[in-house]
């Protein structure tokens, strides 16, 4: 699969100066993890969930997660398992399924759920990508990861799991650090395991008893916003692992104050009706969180609707002087110095090789 497949040859022609490469499970993990994009959640007793996924492929997702945990009732546990199983060998029964859906991530409850899970979906367990894991503290994530390994076994690739951060032990102060210093012990244990990281912005503010509306973003919640810092600072401080940025749980509605987004860079471009529209879909809150969450360094991020997908992907390809600049400034890695930008940035070799680093593998996936 690849990003932006649904647009016509000749619209890719016209946006991309360099086009979006394809990826498989099978591609290296630091790749599948950039490549998850926009991770559009659904639950799990959801009607026609293989035909959810092939629908979703069509208009550019390119990774879901069927929901066993906070998006169903507690009692609809059995009813949804036997709704993902019965899906995956649906897909698994299409031939073409592979190549027409998104990477399929499954949010369980606890490790047995994984291994009983496993064992139920049989033959068509390869058309998983992998595990949610939700709170994945210091007392669950061991055991959950333990069970994705086990479901590796056989498979010929690994099977990835993506860990949730959203406990009171990220969430308080005093527990936060040692906690995720113990827990990044941990992933490197089952490092071909852990595709990505991802934060649970809902579960963190509701331990504060917050809630961002959709006038302002997660990052202008002061204390989830510093265990997001925490969070970048302790997985991605070398590029070390994707952290993905926290979901976007608004969809249109009423609005206290004005549009976030400016009308002279759509005017330029012949594109005053998408300003329009965006803003009537009530997606500019959400443009603004990612592009937050790109500069804080979190790339992809959980949505629940279809209509958020093609607006986070679009904002995670890469601009054209982004990446001459980062181009340049690894063509003189082992010169050093300051370059001038044809952009009128300042390039300066050094401080700015791993931000060149992250956006040539950001072109790879989105294209330039």
């Amino acid at each position: 699969m690849e990003h932006f497949a649904y647009l016509d040859s000749g619209s890719r022609g016209r946006l991309f100066e360099v086009e979006p490469e394809e990826f498989t499970p099978d591609s290296p993990r630091a790749l599948l993890a950039l490549a998850l994009g926009a991770t559009l959640y659904m639950p799990g007793t959801r009607s026609h969930l293989a035909a959810d996924a092939r629908r979703l492929g069509a208009v550019g997702a390119t990774s879901i997660v069927w929901c066993l945990e906070d998006a169903i009732e507690h009692d609809s546990v059995e009813q949804a398992e036997a709704n993902v199983v019965a899906a995956l060998h649906e897909l698994l029964a299409d031939a073409d399924a592979s190549s027409r859906t998104p990477l399929i991530f499954v949010r369980v409850r606890d490790a047995e759920q994984i291994r009983r899970l496993c064992g139920r979906i049989g033959d068509a367990l390869p058309l998983l990508t992998g595990f949610s894991l939700p709170k994945a503290d210091l007392s669950r994530a061991g055991s959950m990861l333990s069970a994705v390994r086990e479901a590796s076994e056989g498979l010929g690739r690994p099977m990835y799991a993506m860990p949730i951060l959203e406990s009171e032990e990220i969430a308080y102060i005093e527990s936060r650090r040692p906690a995720l210093q113990q827990l990044a012990g941990l992933f490197d244990e089952y490092d071909d395991h852990v595709v990505c990281v991802r934060v649970g912005g809902t579960d963190l503010s509701g331990i504060f008893g917050l809630r961002r509306d959709r006038d302002t973003t997660i990052w202008d919640l002061a204390v989830v916003r510093d265990a997001l810092s925490d969070v970048i600072n302790q997985f991605a401080r070398r590029g070390d692992r994707v952290v993905s940025g926290a979901v976007w749980e608004h969809i249109a509605a009423p609005r206290m104050f004005k549009p976030q987004l400016r009308a002279t860079p759509f005017a330029e471009q012949d594109a005053s009706k998408l300003r329009s529209q965006l803003i009537r879909d009530d997606v500019d809150g959400l443009m603004r969180e990612t592009s937050l969450d790109k500069t804080n360094g979190m790339y992809g991020k959980t949505v629940i609707h279809p209509s958020h997908v093609s607006v986070v992907n679009s904002l995670l390809t890469v601009h054209g002087d982004e990446y001459n600049d980062a181009r340049m400034i690894l063509a003189h890695r082992d010169r050093g110095g300051v370059l001038a930008s044809a952009s009128g940035r300042m390039n300066e070799v050094g401080p700015h090789a791993r931000w060149a680093e992250q956006v040539l593998a950001r072109a790879q996936v989105y294209g330039v």
